[in-house]
């Protein structure tokens, strides 16, 4: 999807926001207008909820936001008293769209400064066990990741089957671009030897299939210095066509996004700029 196509659909998002939560913006002693203005509406919503503001920042991280966005529903409708287990079963299983049954059709009150700690033993073990995914999906994407050694490549160095976490703030962390994905997990779920990702392998469809429309473009944020000779680096394969990354004799080629390709570990010899050349088994970087 573009940037343009991006932007609609977050305007889309406020529209259904401002049409399905207004009225209890209003029992909360807030105005209606608030609803409508996108970030600031879940600044207000936060305080509504009786939670913290940095929530918000968490609602635009990829990944991240797919466990945001149902906690958020949860919450909105317990700070109006609705905390029976069927209200929570429906708020999810509508996709947040009970609220607007809440909003138009019940009587509801604002529970004004509203316990945020869990009822039952169950709610606490719940909660803890999302944001424990929520917090380990942060460090996992954008600071440091777990990987096994895949190949003998850099044998002398590393050798198959090797454990070691690599850093992804020093080059600079790449915003995931596949954003309805399973946490902490790539190409593959284990045991169910399926994909992770929302994403269409079919190569022929790949820019016309609906699941392909909600990839973001490639972005990186600032790292800390710049890939040096020698390196070692774990990059995506440019032109993997694998659907699990431990299977190298798929049915088929598999067309899949930039992020979720095969990685692959290297030592980098040569940088943009230099020339390489292979002599008699020897590697000469500029001359």
């Amino acid at each position: 999807m573009t940037l343009t196509g991006w932007l609609l659909f977050f305007l889309l998002i406020q529209v259904i926001h401002f049409f399905g939560t207004w009225k209890l913006y209003v029992k909360a002693g807030r105005k209606a207008w608030e609803a409508a203005v996108p970030v600031y509406n879940a600044i207000v919503l936060m305080q509504i909820i009786n939670r913290p503001k940095w929530w918000v920042i968490l609602l635009f991280i990829p990944i991240i936001n797919l466990f945001m966005f149902p906690v958020i529903w949860v919450e909105t409708i317990r700070s109006f008293g609705k905390n029976s287990t069927i209200d929570t079963v429906l708020v999810l299983i509508t996709f947040g769209f009970y609220i607007y049954y809440v909003n138009y059709m019940l009587d509801v009150e604002h529970v004004k400064g509203r316990s945020i700690k869990p009822k039952t033993g169950t709610g606490e073990w719940v909660s803890s066990i999302i944001f424990a995914i929520i917090a380990a999906t942060l460090v996992h994407t954008y600071f440091m990741q777990p990987y096994t050694i895949p190949s003998s490549s850099l044998e002398k160095t590393l050798y198959i089957g090797d454990f070691l976490f690599v850093s992804k703030f020093h080059y600079g962390a790449r915003v995931p671009m596949t954003t309805i994905a399973a946490p902490m997990v790539h190409d593959t779920i284990p045991l169910l030897k399926t994909k992770s990702y929302l994403f269409s392998d079919d190569f022929s469809k790949r820019k016309t299939a609906w699941a392909n429309k909600f990839q973001l473009p490639y972005f990186r944020l600032p790292g800390l210095q710049k890939i040096q000779r020698n390196d070692i680096v774990v990059f995506n394969q440019p032109a993997d066509t694998l659907l699990d990354m431990n299977d190298f004799y798929p049915d088929r080629n598999y067309y899949k996004p930039i992020d979720k390709k095969t990685n692959l570990v290297k030592r980098c010899v040569a940088i943009a700029g230099d020339s390489l050349e292979i002599r008699d088994g020897y590697v000469y970087i500029n001359g």
